[in-house]
């Protein structure tokens, strides 16, 4: 299988070369005008060629039965075997979260240790049109409390509802309302290759439903009219970081579905600073079509940007099964093509709008919220900046801002159901 293509600048790509095993990270595109994907059996790795100089460069080591991963603290040997286990399909991420949930139901963070009692839960699978198992989840007062109305959360990437998310679903669901939750295809316990990416839009059409009535794809909507709880209620939508990006699609694929969106830390824009050049973008398209699901994508360890309590910032190994490796080709082409399909409608957003940011994230900019919270149509929209706030300001802050933030998101949600008196 070949790749042609014309020469680059000789400007280095530092989206795929930068510490990256890519050439490893000397790449410099324009020294390689034709180049073909070979793969070596015997070595269990796929190489680049460079079909001019018969020269090549190891590019992807595949997966290993074991991940190479920091060990966990204060846990058994053998639960730290259980960890390392490769989380590629979904029954294994399913064995390591089933291992793990004592053990996090028992960290000291503030999101378990005040977790409202009588709160009612359940799990379970939908399989969704493209034959996929999804996780499903939903928190609900106590049955003798009048809900107020239905949150649906969008979790963010690489993450899951079932770790921090437990905690923070609780303390929503302690003030009255509903609240429910998938795992986006490829990642926590619903099945798909993890931390894969191959449509955004089939991330958007596992929180919206066809109304066409031909295929209903989406848990979200359909839970609001086949669970009779959740029936005649006020309906949110909360996203989180990429779930923020997922939200706003979601919202503009059915603007009144929703009676109000909140985002935190939304990802919805990429600063242009640090955009790729196009020729950059030309190349990671063109090696996506070759290798989708090869994790070529250098990340910065971004443990330290999104988490400002240091004891909190440790706690987040032990979300085992989150996806911690590197971005794979396609996921990360989904996620530019998402954000500039999203930076070009802004201005429909409609509802009303919510919009939480940490000011000194580094993950996701708070101007960018900022872009969204001034170029959105509607008339009832509110943006909050957290003073030295880091990207997990509802996870990764000190308590008493943890707390203000989920307390903002109950005030607005109170503010906006014509059920509270």
């Amino acid at each position: 299988m070949a790749l042609s293509r014309q020469p680059l600048s000789t400007k280095t790509s530092n989206l795929l070369s930068y510490g990256s095993d890519f050439l490893h990270g000397e790449a410099n595109f324009h020294k390689f005008p034709s180049f073909q994907c070979k793969t070596d059996r015997s070595l269990k790795s796929t190489f680049l060629v460079d079909q001019k100089n018969h020269q090549f460069r190891s590019v992807i080591t595949m997966a290993k039965n074991k991940t190479f991963k920091k060990m966990i603290g204060n846990v058994s040997d053998e639960l730290n075997e259980i960890a390392s286990e490769n989380l590629d399909s979904a029954p294994a991420r399913r064995r390591v979260r089933s291992a793990f949930t004592e053990v996090q139901q028992q960290l000291d963070h503030i999101l378990f240790k005040d977790s409202p009692a009588g709160i009612r839960t359940e799990e379970w699978f939908e399989r969704n049109s493209k034959g996929l198992q999804i996780f499903c989840k939903s928190w609900l007062p106590k049955s003798d409390y009048q809900m107020k109305g239905i949150v649906y959360f969008c979790h963010g990437y690489g993450d899951t509802c079932t770790f921090f998310f437990e905690g923070i679903a609780r303390a929503i669901a302690g003030s009255g309302y509903g609240v429910y939750a998938v795992d986006h295809p490829g990642f926590g316990l619903s099945e798909g290759l993890h931390g894969y990416i191959s449509s955004f839009d089939d991330l958007v059409d596992n929180v919206i439903e066809s109304e066409r009535g031909v295929s209903v794809d989406c848990f979200m909507i359909c839970l609001a009219t086949e669970r009779p709880e959740a029936k005649g209620l006020p309906r949110f939508l909360l996203g989180q970081s990429m779930g923020g990006a997922v939200a706003i699609k979601a919202h503009l694929k059915q603007p009144t579905a929703w009676d109000g969106v909140v985002l935190v830390a939304p990802m919805c824009k990429i600063k242009d600073d640090m955009k790729p050049s196009p020729a950059c973008a030309t190349v990671l398209t063109l090696l996506s079509n070759v290798l989708p699901k090869a994790k070529l994508v250098p990340e910065k360890d971004l443990a330290e940007s999104m988490f400002r309590d240091p004891i909190k910032k440790k706690m987040a190994v032990y979300n085992v099964i989150s996806y911690s490796g590197r971005m794979r080709l396609k996921t990360a082409v989904e996620l530019l093509n998402a954000t500039q399909v999203i930076e070009s409608q802004v201005d429909k957003v409609s509802s009303p709008l919510l919009v939480l940011h940490g000011a000194e994230d580094k993950v996701t900019d708070p101007l960018i919220s900022k872009f969204l919270y001034e170029k959105a149509s509607c008339k009832d929209k509110t943006l909050k900046l957290y003073p030295e706030g880091y990207h997990c300001i509802l996870e990764g802050e000190p308590d008493e801002r943890i707390l203000t933030v989920l307390k903002d998101i109950v005030s607005w949600l109170d503010s906006h159901s014509p059920l509270v008196k």
